[in-house]
């Protein structure tokens, strides 16, 4: 099998898991090639996503490595195979590669929760909403940027609305964000509304922080969080000015999960956030 040059965030992932089964045996990547009867350098190009690997060898690395979590292993083995042809692709050549890696971390995850405090997320947002938040960004984008950009995002939300079987999401936007009037107040408007529309689905969650609440935890930056098949493979997204940053370490994402709990529990419950967002749509 071929050494891959670039590989993607989820094969750059695999690769972290197999080597963190490597790490809670005590074993250097040496005595794990030995054990294995391969050489040192593919067990170096298996941890660094470079080598693609076999679900049957993912078990046999589990076996070597004494791991007893068999769910672990199995979910580990199902990141195996042949890497499927996404829909992102057509945008591989113009769009930056986290974007990409961000459409298929979603198209695997098992349930989405987000937290805003000064924008509408991203995948609740209209076209064009969407389109006046790219405007935005610095340095400037062209014209045909924004589309770009505007267009995968839009594209992106296939994955609530579409996916077989429906994922959960839930997200928790500060009433703050609700009152950002990108584009006018018409495009604003049209935003809320399609909140509510959304919100009617059975596997959308849309809870609002409201101004009263106070304090909440956070730095009041954006946090998304995807689910994997075990909480192990679970992954937080956030957004940072030089780009996505993806974090999967257990401290981390221990954090964010907390953080996230006490959002939510800050949260109104749904009947009263769609209340609100009611309330604020008849100021505009």
């Amino acid at each position: 099998m071929p050494v891959r040059t670039n590989p993607t965030a989820r094969q750059l992932r695999f690769g972290a898991e197999l080597r963190r089964l490597r790490e809670r045996a005590g074993l250097t990547s040496t005595q794990a090639a030995q054990l294995l009867g391969i050489k040192q350098a593919q067990v170096s190009n298996m941890e660094t996503g470079r080598l693609g690997v076999s679900a049957e060898r993912v078990r046999t690395l589990a076996c070597q490595y004494e791991c007893q979590d068999k769910a672990l292993v199995e979910a580990i083995a199902g990141m195996t195979g042949e890497r499927k042809r996404g829909w992102w692709e057509e945008y591989r050549d113009i769009l930056p590669a986290g974007l990409l890696d961000l459409a298929e971390l979603e198209r695997n995850g098992h349930a989405l929760r987000t937290a805003h405090t000064s924008g509408i997320p991203g995948l609740l947002q209209t076209m064009d909403h969407a389109r006046e938040v790219f405007r935005q960004v610095v340095p400037e984008l062209s014209p045909p940027e924004v589309e770009h950009r505007a267009s995968f995002r839009i594209k992106r939300q296939a994955v609530i609305f579409h996916g077989k079987p429906m994922i959960p999401y839930q997200a928790v936007i500060h009433e703050a964000a609700l009152h950002m009037r990108f584009g006018g107040r018409e495009i604003a408007r049209q935003q809320l509304k399609h909140l509510l529309k959304i919100g009617e689905h059975p596997n959308v969650s849309i809870l609002v922080i409201p101004f009263d609440a106070g304090g909440y935890p956070g730095s009041g930056q954006p946090i998304y969080y995807v689910h994997g098949s075990v909480p192990q493979l679970d992954t937080v997204q956030l957004d940072q000015s030089h780009g996505i940053v993806l974090l999967d370490a257990e401290a981390q994402l221990d954090k964010y999960r907390t953080v996230l709990d006490r959002l939510t529990a800050l949260s109104l419950i749904e009947t009263e956030s769609r209340a609100l967002i009611h309330s604020i749509i008849q100021t505009l």
